[in-house]
C-alpha cells in the first residue's frame, strides 16, 4: 500500500514538471515574441528617421531649393525686428549672399559653447530648440533671444512617431512648445523646423495637412539648402563638417545650412569657427538670422 502511495505521489509530481514544461515552452516564446516586436518596431523607426535624413543630405542642391514665399503671417514679437529688418535690406544690397546658421535639437551642453563662438565673431544665428525644462536649457532659451539670435520651434518631444502620428498630435505638440518658450522667454515664436524636415518620409498623418495647418497658424516654416552632415553621423570630423557647408555656397545666393547643437556634436562644434572665417573670407557674403524678410527655403511646396 505504501508503494503504492509513493508511485502515485511520482507520478502527480511527473504530470505537474510535464505541465510546467509545456507552459514554460508556450510562455517563454510568447514573451521573447513580444519583446522583440516591440525593439524591431523600434529599430524600424529610428532606421526611416535614419534613412530620411541621409536622403536629404545627399539630394542635390536644386532638388531641395523649392524657395518661394509663404502666406502672410501676422506681427513679429522680435523687440529689435524694425532694426533687423534695416539690417537685412542694406545686406542684400552690399552683399551677394546671405548665409543662415541653423542649429537643430538644442539646448544641449553644448550651447554655450556655440553662443560665445557666434558672440566672438559677431554673428546671429538661429536655434531651432526642442522643449526641455531644466534650468540649464531655461538660461539657454534666454541667452538665445538675449544675445540676438533668432530662437524658432523644432517640436516640443522630437519623437518622431508620436509628433507624425496625426495632424491633431502635431498641432498639440507645436502649441506646447510654443506656450513653453513664450512662458520662458516672453518671446511668442512663430519660425518652424519640421523633424526631418517637411519632406521626410517618416510622418503617417499628409505633410501637406501639417504644413497647412502651419501655415494656416501664422507660423512660416524653413528647411534648408546646405547640410553639415552632423546629421547623419555623431562622428564625422570637423574638417568634413566644414567643406560640407562652404561646397554650395558658390551655387546660391541665400544659404540656410543646417547644424545640429546637441551633445555629442562636439566636432560641428569645432568647426564653427572655421566655416565663419572661411565664409567672411569671402568677401561676398552676410551672415543673418531669421526673420520675417527671411525667403524661406522649403522642400515640399503647398498645393493650391
Amino acid at each position: 500500500m505504501e508503494g503504492t502511495n509513493d508511485r502515485r505521489k511520482r507520478i502527480r509530481l511527473l504530470k505537474k514538471l510535464i505541465l510546467g514544461t509545456i507552459a514554460a515552452l508556450i510562455i517563454i516564446p510568447v514573451v521573447v515574441s513580444v519583446i522583440l516586436g516591440i525593439r524591431v518596431f523600434q529599430l524600424s523607426n529610428r532606421v526611416q528617421e535614419l534613412e530620411t535624413l541621409v536622403k536629404m543630405y545627399e539630394m542635390p542642391a536644386d532638388e531641395v531649393s523649392g524657395v518661394f514665399t509663404t502666406a502672410s503671417v501676422e506681427e513679429s514679437s522680435r523687440d529689435d525686428l524694425e532694426t533687423q529688418l534695416i539690417i537685412e535690406e542694406e545686406a542684400s544690397d552690399t552683399f551677394q549672399k546671405q548665409i543662415y546658421l541653423t542649429f537643430d535639437d538644442g539646448p544641449s551642453r553644448n550651447t554655450d559653447r556655440i553662443l560665445d563662438i557666434l558672440k566672438e565673431y559677431d554673428v546671429k544665428a538661429t536655434f531651432f530648440v526642442v522643449g526641455k525644462t531644466d534650468d540649464a536649457s531655461v538660461r539657454a532659451y534666454q541667452r538665445i533671444v538675449a544675445e540676438g539670435h533668432t530662437l524658432a520651434m523644432h517640436s516640443y518631444s522630437h519623437k518622431y512617431n508620436e509628433i507624425y502620428a496625426s495632424k491633431e498630435s502635431f498641432a498639440s505638440d507645436i502649441n506646447e512648445l510654443q506656450e513653453y518658450l513664450y512662458q520662458v522667454t516672453g518671446l511668442w515664436p512663430r519660425f518652424y523646423r519640421f523633424p526631418g524636415g517637411s519632406s521626410n518620409t517618416v510622418s503617417r498623418a499628409d505633410m501637406q495637412e501639417l504644413i497647412a495647418y502651419v501655415n494656416e497658424s501664422g507660423l512660416t516654416y524653413f528647411d534648408w539648402n546646405i547640410a553639415s552632415g552632423d546629421a547623419v553621423s555623431g562622428q564625422i570630423s570637423a574638417e568634413s563638417i566644414v567643406s560640407n557647408c562652404l561646397s554650395k555656397i558658390d551655387g546660391m545666393n541665400e544659404c540656410m545650412i543646417l547644424m545640429h547643437d546637441a551633445a555629442e556634436k562636439n566636432t560641428t562644434v569645432e568647426a564653427l569657427p572655421e566655416i565663419i572665417s572661411r565664409i567672411r573670407d569671402r568677401g561676398d557674403a552676410v551672415f543673418l538670422p531669421i526673420t520675417d524678410e527671411t525667403i524661406p527655403i522649403q522642400h515640399i511646396t503647398v498645393k493650391q
